[in-house]
């Protein structure tokens, strides 16, 4: 058994040694690590990236390798800053969950890119508005020198089955739909994408939200009816302007904070009546607090959060080697 395990490590040194020696004189890229309440990533400006290096930086083989804990830089994923695509946006953001698996967007993810484009991309201005799978949005910075918060408009959240996407009828709403897993009491769920697909479940106690996100929550995010997967949220009412938030995300499994999941889940609760349009609700995380509004007719939700900058680091993806 040694044997072999000391067979493998020297074939990954190998490895390891080919890449550094054929690319000695490649320059690293540089990249900062941000966390948004704990939800941490790898940032890498890639706006004047040559294209070798940021079709590096946006394989998803390198996401994994980039984000394991252990033998990369670890994080639950790498935001790649790329130029604009649309009119009148500053730059756009792709999300690389741990698992390689590209999000189509990222609240606290948004908000450390805002952060860093305010900071140090040459984008000293209060109102950003940055490209994502999800279409443009706009972010408003908070702060003088450096950015300490950021204000995201996350557009009209979708509600149709077929928006989101689910199963079932495609203009049907899935508002406390009643669902039941092997061995498990039924329960219900609702159904809003606010950029990203999420199934909210409100329960009796954070105790029992922290413990299902657990232990179902790799299960719903599997769950038939959601083709795409989906991230998953166990919600505690305190009041209709506080609740308590776990989370399973979507390709990075239990994580700190969800912008889109504390939104899809204030977005839940005006819809089952567990809290008011026009209102900020409190939606407190493991790793702290967001404010969620979501404004009258359902026209918008306004996510308001903090972001901060961990560190910045320098490394070339390529000689980066996968968990064995």
């Amino acid at each position: 058994m040694w044997r072999g395990r000391i067979a493998t490590s020297l074939r990954q040194i190998s490895t390891l040694a080919t890449f550094a020696i054929s690319d000695a004189r490649v320059e690293p890229v540089k990249f900062a690590k941000y966390q948004g309440l704990g939800n941490d990533f790898l940032v890498v400006d890639l706006r004047a990236a040559p294209p070798e290096v940021a079709a590096a930086w946006q394989a998803p083989d390198r996401a994994i390798a980039l984000c394991d804990r252990q033998f990369g830089v670890g994080g639950d994923g790498v935001l790649a800053v790329l130029p604009p695509i649309t009119i009148g946006a500053h730059a756009r953001m792709r999300v690389f969950n741990s698992d390689g698996s590209e999000g189509e967007m990222c609240g606290n993810g948004l908000r450390c890119v805002a952060k860093a484009l305010y900071d140090r991309g040459g984008l000293h201005q209060r109102e950003l508005v940055i490209d994502t799978n999800a279409g443009p949005l706009p972010c408003t910075i908070e702060g003088d020198a450096v950015a300490t918060a950021v204000t995201v408009m996350l557009g009209r959240p979708r509600q149709r089955r077929g928006d989101i996407p689910m199963t079932g009828p495609a203009n049907e709403p899935c508002i406390d739909q009643p669902y039941q897993l092997p061995g498990e009491p039924e329960r219900r769920l609702t159904g809003v994408a606010t950029g990203n697909p999420h199934a909210v479940t409100f329960v009796e106690s954070l105790a029992e939200a922290r413990r299902l996100a657990t232990s179902l929550g790799p299960t719903l995010e599997r769950h038939p009816w959601f083709p795409l997967k989906t991230n998953v949220e166990f919600a505690h009412v305190q009041s209709r302007r506080a609740i308590d938030v776990a989370v399973w995300e979507r390709g990075c499994g239990l994580t700190l904070a969800c912008g889109t999941g504390a939104s899809a889940t204030a977005v839940a609760a005006v819809l089952t009546g567990r809290a008011d349009i026009g209102a900020p609700i409190e939606i407190h995380l493991p790793g702290g607090t967001l404010e969620i509004t979501v404004l009258a007719g359902l026209d918008n939700v306004v996510m308001r959060g903090p972001c901060v900058h961990v560190f910045d680091g320098e490394v070339d993806p390529r000689v980066v080697i996968a968990r064995p």
